[in-house]
């Protein structure tokens, strides 16, 4: 009898350590992405990344500095042009010799726009964001802005990317080029270009042109024929190596260095964010692939 009742107890305790042992391995299976949400490590000189649903902040370095912002600028571009009144997409435009007398100047990124070629706005944004045409951002200015001369358009079409920045209550944000190739103040930080993105995401054609690998554009030519331009391809690697990335933009420049806006949606939540000032082009994918993959893990 006395045997028995032993027997029970270490029964009993038996059992009790195999539940105990199962509790702990439970808690270690919940624990684990807990670990793997350890703050990354960037070598971008500034970063931040947001959850896109309700702007909460989900990472920061140097977020609110200052810096020169490359072509990531052209988001703001893209976004005035697509918040004009009444704004028809397929409207013309007859490329300048000032435009492509521009990219040559500045030794710029281009679309390759043939001077005389007649150009759809929504050409023109492909252009712009794929393969980061400067020579398509003149041609959105010039075709947007206001004013009796070019110089003037331009200036007038810079405001409005100032206005809208201020609309958007951005303290740390000044342009003053149409692209990008700053004149000494085009600057902006981590946060304030995140959510000009943000803002930017909100339109659908903006979103269809930054997720869009490849373009082939067919333009007219003085001579009334159809031309096949050269396909643009979007200089954001993401679109390719992660999964879910849906775009913004990238960036680059002697004074920006490597700079790349990004935004990816999984299981029905997006996390959008910026690295500027990284060392490379691969650097910078880098780093945005740590800050997709820690908003996500911090996001469950």
């Amino acid at each position: 009898m006395i045997t028995g009742i032993k027997g029970t107890r270490v029964r009993r305790a038996v059992a009790a350590v195999v539940t105990t042992g199962a509790v702990l391995t439970t808690g270690a299976l919940t624990a684990a992405p807990a670990q793997a949400v350890t703050t990354p490590s960037i070598v971008a000189a500034g970063g931040y990344a947001m959850n896109d649903a309700n702007g909460a902040t989900l990472y920061t370095k140097a977020a609110d500095t200052r810096r020169s912002t490359g072509s990531t600028t052209k988001i703001m571009t893209a976004k005035v042009v697509l918040a004009q009144p009444n704004l028809n997409l397929d409207a013309k435009v007859t490329i300048q010799k000032a435009y492509s007398d521009y990219v040559v100047a500045n030794n710029a990124s281009q679309a390759h726009l043939i001077v005389g070629d007649t150009v759809t706005v929504r050409q023109l944004l492909y252009g712009l964001m794929l393969p980061s045409g400067c020579d398509a951002a003149y041609a959105l200015a010039d075709k947007f802005g206001s004013g009796t001369t070019r110089a003037a358009r331009v200036k007038s079409f810079i405001g409005k990317m100032n206005s809208a920045a201020t609309s958007l209550g951005l303290k740390n944000t000044h342009f003053d080029s149409f692209d990008g190739i700053g004149n000494g103040s085009n600057y902006s930080t981590p946060r304030d270009l995140t959510k000009i993105a943000s803002s930017a995401m909100k339109s659908s054609t903006f979103r269809t042109v930054v997720k869009t690998k490849s373009y082939t554009a067919k333009t007219v030519t003085k001579s009334g024929t159809i031309r096949t331009m050269a396909p643009w391809t979007n200089t954001n690697s993401l679109l390719s190596s992660y999964s879910g990335a849906i775009g913004v933009k990238t960036g680059s420049g002697p004074e920006a260095k490597y700079c790349l806006v990004f935004a990816a949606t999984r299981n029905g939540k997006t996390v959008i964010g910026t690295v500027l000032a990284s060392s490379s082009i691969n650097q910078r994918a880098t780093d945005a692939t740590k800050l997709l993959n820690y908003g996500f893990a911090r996001l469950g």
